[in-house]
């Protein structure tokens, strides 16, 4: 892939400035000024992504997340995502779906065995669930991930359980 042109890179951190200021509208519009064939930088996709999940654009967000899986597999976030969007739209097996032959390729990426847990989860296979969940404590801080998710609605079955892991 094709290296952002130093003009380019400086219209992506204002974007991610943007956005971090709330400013989507603005972020997208930085967006906008990058050169329309590095637009589809796995980079420029990820900002993208970030700006129409704050609008809860979630048809989008599937379609900038595959983009980002096809053009970057090696990137951790694109199927995290899409598996995401998926979930946001209702189409939970789906996401669990996309997550799953793809866990292996990330033996250090701690969320997409938590998303993993809270899928499971939604879709009332709560043994699962808890097994995904307790995954998450060989990759991440222990503390963290338990008060993380007992403020996730998605894992609200395990909650009581949660609190005594």
């Amino acid at each position: 892939m094709q290296e952002l042109e130093f003009q380019d890179q400086r219209h992506l951190e204002a974007a991610e400035g943007w956005l971090g200021l709330g400013n989507q509208v603005e972020a997208f519009e930085e967006l906008e000024q990058i050169t329309p064939q590095l637009r589809v930088h796995p980079d420029v996709l990820e900002i993208r992504w970030q700006i129409y999940a704050k609008e809860k654009k979630w048809e989008a967000c599937v379609h900038i997340a595959r983009a980002i899986t096809k053009l970057a597999p090696s990137l951790s976030h694109g199927w995290i995502h899409l598996a995401f969007s998926l979930h946001e739209l209702k189409r939970t097996k789906e996401a669990k779906a996309v997550l799953l032959p793809v866990v292996d390729k990330f033996p250090k990426e701690y969320l997409i065995r938590y998303n993993l847990a809270c899928y499971c989860c939604q879709l009332g296979n709560l043994k699962e669930s808890k097994a995904w969940f307790e995954k998450t404590f060989e990759l991440a801080n222990k503390n963290e991930v338990k008060l993380m998710a007992l403020n996730d609605r998605d894992l609200e079955p395990l909650w009581r359980e949660i609190g005594e892991i």
